[in-house]
């Protein structure tokens, strides 16, 4: 998402641990005192824990998606966490190409795939987004917006990878439909076929500028799949449905635009809209034959601040990373309201804490906390 920019704090090792004392208060500075008799999930969030490093032998830096394995296949355990990374060695955004596992009941992190960077049918390459999702089948797919250099000058449109549980690239998914796939899927699995929500952020995206225009072109992507046996997923149909949302070329985090997707009660499909400082709904997403457009918005502004991943948790409330800030928002999508904001990090190298750090979200398996990732050290965190 950005320069790390705790590389000469920290050097080599592993960043300290005092910061991550100010957790327990600087949490409860942020919530909300109106809703003190009602017990959300951020409040049941006591400790949060350092798992390991997640850049792999190569160096890629800047962790991006997070998402816990459903199934083992290949060389994936069940609850692995898979975690993949959007710089390169030389930090240049759009350019990182490897998936990584940490495994929970080990403690270590191992590579899944390095995937080549001039990918044949993948255009501009290869740079990894949050947009990846792992099947009941075992198929890791993954979304790649490329550049050359590090910014939307040279952004290509890039792709949809499969990649097979063994970690082989196995395929590409490409076209019109698909222009800088970028935040964290939605996903249907019903083992022999598949729906993916995927939002799209590239759409004449030029070069970026001291003050970048907002292109009002971002979409999401519904896309249905097809497995056969061992075979890769098939694309059987795709519908846009959301469009018209705001993306915009930035000089430091390099595209800012609609990034979280989770599905809700009543087939609605959740969706963080960065530029927008807002959630919104989009009904019907998994049968509806058109675009809803920018949808409804059900909460904005508030605790909010440039809202990025996002899971549901247990209660059926949303979990939001903000961009802006080291917090996570939490909101009951029925009642429109935003429950809780909690510091998970509460960096003071960045103004405001944490600021720019935080992508990638997921819930644990037991539904008892949650894995983040801060893409400014390059750690996978536990939120628990």
């Amino acid at each position: 998402m950005k320069s790390n920019r705790l590389l000469e704090r920290y050097g080599p090792r592993r960043p300290g641990r005092r910061w991550l004392a100010m957790l327990p208060l600087l949490a409860g500075l942020a919530a909300g005192p109106a809703h003190a008799a009602e017990q959300g999930f951020l409040e049941t969030i006591k400790h949060h824990s350092i798992l390991a490093s997640t850049v792999p032998s190569n160096g890629d830096q800047n962790p991006y998606a997070v998402f816990v394995a459903p199934v083992s296949a290949g060389v994936i355990q069940k609850d692995d966490v898979l975690v993949d990374n959007f710089n390169d060695r030389n930090n240049l955004q759009g350019l990182g190409t490897t998936i990584v596992i940490y495994r929970p009941s080990t403690k270590k992190l191992s590579q899944l795939v390095a995937i080549p960077r001039n990918l044949a049918g993948c255009p501009g390459g290869v740079g990894l987004t949050t947009a990846m999702a792992m099947l009941k089948t075992g198929w890791v797919i993954v979304g790649s917006l490329p550049s050359t250099d590090g910014t939307t000058a040279t952004k290509g449109q890039g792709c949809l990878i499969v990649v097979s549980p063994t970690g082989a690239v196995a395929g590409v998914i490409s076209g019109p439909n698909i222009n800088g796939p970028w935040g964290n899927m939605a996903v249907i699995d019903n083992g022999a076929t598949a729906t993916l929500f995927i939002s799209n952020t590239g759409f004449d995206v030029g070069a970026p500028e001291e003050e970048s225009p907002i292109v009002n072109k971002a979409t999401v992507l519904r896309m249905e799949l097809s497995i056969s046996g061992d075979k890769p997923p098939v694309v059987t149909n795709q519908t846009v449905i959301a469009s018209g949302l705001g993306q915009q070329a930035d000089k430091d985090v390099f595209i800012i635009g609609p990034t979280g997707l989770a599905l809700g009660a009543g087939g609605v499909l959740y969706l963080s809209d960065a530029l927008g400082n807002r959630i919104a709904a989009i009904p019907n997403a998994a049968t509806r034959k058109d675009s809803a457009g920018t949808g409804e918005t059900i909460t904005k502004d508030g605790y909010l601040r440039r809202p990025l991943a996002m899971t549901t948790a247990p209660n059926g409330h949303l979990i939001v990373a903000n961009g802006l800030n080291g917090q996570a928002v939490e909101i009951d999508p029925v009642s429109h309201t935003q429950l809780y904001a909690r510091w998970i990090d509460p960096n003071k190298a960045q103004s405001p804490p944490g600021s720019g750090d935080l992508f990638g979200i997921a819930m644990t398996p037991a539904g008892d906390g949650f894995y983040y990732v801060e893409d400014e050290v390059n750690m996978l965190m536990l939120a628990h």
